[in-house]
């Protein structure tokens, strides 16, 4: 009789969980190609189905405007962006963690990379060049530069001739400045060997770094309940450097984010 209703207690915990489980869309914007995008993001994918007890699935989106669309109508649930991106969707979506890409390095800076010989030594000298950026909704490779450009008295939209990049690619920046299509370009300050093997050794120098911005995000939707966006967000927090989900991703760790995090990106936008 004991065992019998042991066995019940079992049965009955098994199906409360059952039952609790949810099942939820992971989703990031198609930054780089699919096979990539999978090989960075499954080990994240299966870590937060393991430690929350819910079934999250991968999904990628043929580009930003299905991303966003599929964000909008409820049916990314859980979204890794860019801050720029994060703002855009930010009515439906609220952030729960961001990228710490080195240790003790919770921000990210963008660069100014020219070739030696361009005469362009400084943010100064930037006035009436060519320059291309990653693209307008780029926190390293566009709005970081706009802000410092403003600091310094430079508005990039008027006083600059702005291109983006094929792809919004950060090699195709590089790799323009490199061969002289552009006078300067605009990238984070990670990706300035990215396309080291596409370009001549010494054909491109960083003149400057520019003011540092939040880095990418994780966002859960709004209508997610409390209890669920404290568990996925305990389960990132929790991931440590030498977790195979962290390696994958090519950073140091997640650290916990607010909506008024990216408030400086709403007013660099406006």
């Amino acid at each position: 009789m004991k065992k019998r209703a042991l066995n019940l207690l079992v049965l009955l915990c098994c199906l409360s969980a059952t039952a609790s489980a949810e099942e939820y869309v992971f989703s990031t914007p198609p930054f780089l190609a699919a096979e990539q995008l999978t090989a960075m993001l499954d080990p994240l994918v299966s870590r937060l189905s393991k430690e929350t007890g819910n079934d999250i699935k991968l999904l990628l989106p043929e580009n930003v405007d299905r991303y966003t669309a599929e964000i909008l109508h409820g049916n990314i649930v859980i979204g890794y962006e860019s801050p720029s991106l994060y703002v855009n969707i930010s009515n439906v979506h609220q952030a729960i963690a961001s990228v710490v890409t080195a240790p003790h390095e919770t921000q990210s800076k963008g660069i100014i990379i020219s070739r030696p010989e361009s005469g362009i030594s400084g943010i100064e000298d930037l006035k009436g060049k060519k320059i291309m950026i990653v693209s307008r909704s780029s926190a390293g490779g566009f709005l970081s530069q706009k802000l410092t450009l403003k600091e310094k008295g430079i508005d990039a939209e008027w006083d600059c001739q702005l291109s983006e990049a094929a792809d919004h690619r950060e090699e195709n920046v590089i790799i323009s400045v490199s061969v002289g299509d552009v006078d300067a370009g605009f990238i984070s300050e990670n990706s300035l060997h990215d396309a080291d093997q596409y370009i001549a050794p010494g054909s491109v120098t960083a003149i400057a770094e520019t003011a540092p911005l939040p880095n990418w995000v994780i966002s859960v939707s709004r209508n997610m309940p409390q209890v669920q966006k404290d568990d996925i967000k305990e389960a990132l927090l929790r991931l440590s450097l030498d977790d195979p989900a962290i390696k994958a991703l090519r950073i140091s760790a997640f650290k916990s984010a607010t909506d008024a995090d990216y408030d400086i990106i709403r007013d660099i936008i406006e």
